[in-house]
């Protein structure tokens, strides 16, 4: 090998560490924010029960059922926990997770205050397995393949660190009793303890030793903030309740994917890809309606989630969250704000997965924009995705090239681009385009419209709340158009 060669080569090792210790970082930051949940909630409450105090006795006398209320919000603080946790315990991360970590950043690896997510291509890839049992895999130097029922993905070199995407439901708008006997304990309630209890009053364990480890950290609350939100999410995808939500965006595609490809059968299934999956419902509704479905997911938060719910539940309504107690605005009771949820309402192994099911972690751009992956896909599914891009235009651009000739682009959701109101940050891009010019960019790389229409939905809405944001989202089928694309690619 020769100087020159030894030189690059170091170079490449010295960037795959720089890369691994940025991940490490941006992972050690996510689990501390779901470490940090119970405090931070139960800050939460403290600063409720301070603004009480402050009222005069008249006032209390009016309102002296809020001493109550304050411990009935703690119980459900607890058994929020007590899945939070027991989610961590099962969570196997990628990487060495106790690594002392040296991290000297140059100007193009900078983990900023919103950088909380893994670099694309370096997270797990969950897989399908002739059980059907969706399990994951570290991607080491596997290349992507869809042969049989294993499908993997390609670890890209040169991966950088990016921003955690603020999902709609997550950073924005976009049975009523507590349960019975249950023994909130101030322990649990510190990032410190080592033990949750849930309402029949079992115990879970530190999970993987995660208090023990020296790198917890004082998260931020807006990263607290993102796993109160990831809490609603579930909702949305896993819960009963969210089954209005799910057929109001989930449905329109199921049924338009369904009558797109009636021959589906275990000699020829159709590949269809779903950028941002979150917590894996619609991929897995894919998946069931007979197609090989492989879900895509940036965030870490979300990843952690959906692979607990996946893989470790064992029976529908396993699980119970309170998942709208963080919230005083606009309920209309008590009863309301606290009621439980049963999680998940179906059991995902016996929901009846195609073989080939698979949950791919990693930024869209950079996993998909690898070469293996032109051409593979026979359909794309997009549900309020496409306004994450820092460039939409290339999003377009990757769902072109992944489909195959004639294959098609169902899409479902608004532009409420969420890099819009990044201020002061000279680096970061955002190109925000009406939804007439997202027209003509699909137009200009080889799509032709087959149908389209807009449908009224909204996004991890509280049903029973006061406010209910609504979105007139764009729903399309494009098919790929071969002539066109070719001209493009000649271009």
């Amino acid at each position: 090998m020769s100087r020159a060669e030894e030189v690059e080569d170091d170079e490449r090792q010295r960037q795959r560490k720089l890369e691994e210790a940025l991940e490490i970082k941006s992972l050690r930051r996510i689990i501390s924010a779901y470490i940090n949940y119970p405090e931070a909630a139960e800050e939460d409450v403290r600063r409720y029960e301070r603004s009480f105090r402050k009222l005069s006795p008249a006032h209390k006398a009016l309102l002296s059922h809020y001493p109550l209320k304050f411990e009935r919000l703690r119980r459900c603080i607890s058994v929020n926990s007590y899945f939070i946790f027991n989610m961590l315990q099962a969570f196997e991360p990628p990487l060495d997770m106790s690594e002392d970590i040296d991290i000297c950043e140059d100007s193009h690896h900078k983990d900023g205050p919103n950088n909380q997510s893994v670099s694309g291509g370096q997270d797990g890839c969950c897989q399908s397995t002739t059980t059907s049992r969706v399990t994951c895999c570290p991607k080491s130097d596997q290349d992507y393949n869809m042969e049989g029922s294993n499908m993997t993905c390609k670890s890209l070199e040169g991966a950088t660190s990016n921003k955690e995407l603020d999902s709609d439901g997550c950073c924005g708008s976009h049975d009523e009793s507590h349960p019975q006997g249950f023994p909130y304990t101030k322990e649990m309630d510190k990032s410190g303890g080592n033990t949750a209890n849930d309402c029949n009053g079992n115990v879970s364990s530190s999970p993987h030793g995660w208090f023990d480890l020296p790198f917890q950290l004082n998260v931020p609350l807006v990263d607290v903030d993102k796993v109160r939100c990831i809490v609603r999410n579930i909702v949305r995808d896993w819960a009963a309740e969210g089954k209005k939500e799910r057929d109001q965006c989930y449905k329109p595609i199921l049924e338009e994917l369904d009558s797109l490809f009636p021959n589906r059968s275990k000699e020829r299934t159709p590949a269809c890809l779903v950028p941002g999956a979150g917590l894996g419902r619609l991929a897995l509704e894919i998946s069931c309606l007979g197609f090989m479905s492989q879900g895509n997911e940036f965030s870490y938060y979300m990843m952690i989630c959906s692979s607990f719910i996946l893989n470790n539940t064992q029976i529908a309504g396993e699980w119970t969250i309170y998942p709208w107690i963080h919230s005083n605005c606009n309920s209309l009771s008590d009863s309301d704000q606290l009621r439980p949820i049963s999680i998940p309402d179906i059991h995902p192994a016996s929901a009846g997965i195609t073989e080939g099911f698979s949950m791919c972690g990693g930024d869209f751009v950079e996993v998909y924009s690898d070469p293996s992956q032109v051409g593979v896909w026979d359909a794309v599914v997009t549900c309020f995705f496409i306004d994450t891009a820092h460039n939409i235009v290339e999003y377009i651009e990757i769902i072109s090239k992944v489909l195959k000739d004639g294959g098609v682009w169902i899409n479902l959701g608004p532009l409420l681009y969420h890099f819009a109101d990044i201020y002061g940050q000279e680096d970061d891009m955002s190109i925000e385009l009406s939804l007439e010019d997202v027209k003509k960019v699909a137009l200009h790389y080889g799509f032709q419209f087959e149908k389209e229409r807009t449908i009224e939905t909204t996004y991890t809405t509280n049903p029973r709340s006061m406010m209910q944001n609504r979105y007139f989202a764009a729903f399309w089928t494009m098919r790929k158009n071969s002539s066109a694309a070719e001209k493009h690619i000649a271009q």
